[in-house]
């Protein structure tokens, strides 16, 4: 039976009327439980800080350090410098008709952290030549608090973007989130999966909600519609699924989170990857079982608008049955 619309017209009702509708009503209100709880603390029942973007004294820290050391100023110029990583996976039963389908990633953009980012993304990314955009998630600067600015820069970025994005959602975004990106024409997957279709063939692309911080992913519900044997491509904002994934019978695992690091030791050797998985998986191509990964070190920064030794990226991962 199909719940009734809410009487009322206040906006908290008609958000869970519409989450209930497109997740289900345990999704939705677990979703929506976890980040009211969150919110309302810094500190949950374990000890653990629910948001470092809280503890103002460590991002003070940081830029004091950068000051000193006289690096600050070209560690902001560096967060806007971005570049195209290309990455390819080898897929035996990959169909004909999917040889050379190249897939554009964008993740943890943080779009209201810095406006001249998020226009050298937009730049970026405008004239690139892909089939496919997919979105890893962390869309928000904050884990908390309110969403407007981080919409307008999604719609800011939608503009540019060719065909219909996929995507999925990370630690720093809000399930309020959902329906105004699914409104600018975003396609979302929360334990989800589609078919992608070219030429009479087609291969399968899923995405788990965020794994990280809400650990609300459902990775059998992700894939039950998925058939044996066929080419299929997972979307996480997390590497810290990797081995439920792999063992799932995933191909290609696509993530960010971890920013590479974003302020690393010369060399590119990350300080922080702030994800519960090997250092291997931290940035950049992986593989674990027979399934292939790629970590991003993203486009955007968090808590403090910096990189040094980790250029920020957007990736261009090509498909292809076998090596060239």
């Amino acid at each position: 039976m199909t719940r009734a619309a809410p009487e009322t017209k206040h906006p908290d009702d008609l958000l869970e009327y519409r989450l209930s509708l497109r997740l289900g009503p345990v999704h939705a209100r677990q979703r929506l439980g976890i980040e009211r709880e969150f919110e309302s603390r810094l500190i949950d029942r374990n000890g653990h800080f629910c948001h470092v973007e809280k503890w103002y004294s460590l991002h003070g820290l940081i830029r004091a350090c950068l000051r000193i050391s006289g690096m600050l100023e070209r560690a902001e110029n560096n967060a806007r410098r971005m570049r195209t990583i290309d990455n390819r996976f080898v897929i035996p039963h990959l169909p004909a008709a999917f040889e050379g389908y190249r897939i554009l990633q964008l993740t943890d953009l943080h779009v209201d952290m810095d406006d001249a980012m998020l226009e050298a993304i937009i730049e970026h990314v405008a004239d690139l030549d892909y089939d496919l955009c997919v979105l890893t998630g962390d869309y928000r600067k904050l884990t908390w608090g309110p969403i407007e600015a981080s919409l307008d820069g999604m719609r800011r970025l939608r503009q540019v973007l060719k065909g219909t994005p996929v995507g999925v959602l990370g630690n720093h975004d809000s399930i309020r989130m959902l329906p105004a990106l699914e409104d600018m024409g975003y396609q979302m997957l929360l334990n989800e999966s589609m078919a992608i279709e070219r030429g009479g063939a087609r291969f399968y692309l899923a995405g788990v909600d965020d794994a990280h911080f809400y650990k609300v992913h459902n990775l059998q519900r992700a894939a039950e519609d998925i058939p044996p044997g066929e080419a299929s491509l997972l979307l996480s904002h997390t590497p810290e699924i990797w081995r439920e994934a792999a063992h799932a019978g995933y191909d290609m695992f696509l993530c960010g989170h971890t920013h590479g690091g974003q302020i690393c030791l010369p060399g590119g050797i990350p300080v922080l990857l702030d994800a519960d998985c090997p250092r291997s998986l931290g940035k950049g191509a992986w593989r674990h079982a027979d399934m292939q990964g790629y970590t991003s070190c993203g486009a955007g920064t968090s808590m403090v608008h910096a990189r040094l030794n980790c250029p920020p990226e957007v990736n261009m991962h090509t498909l292809t049955r076998g090596p060239a």
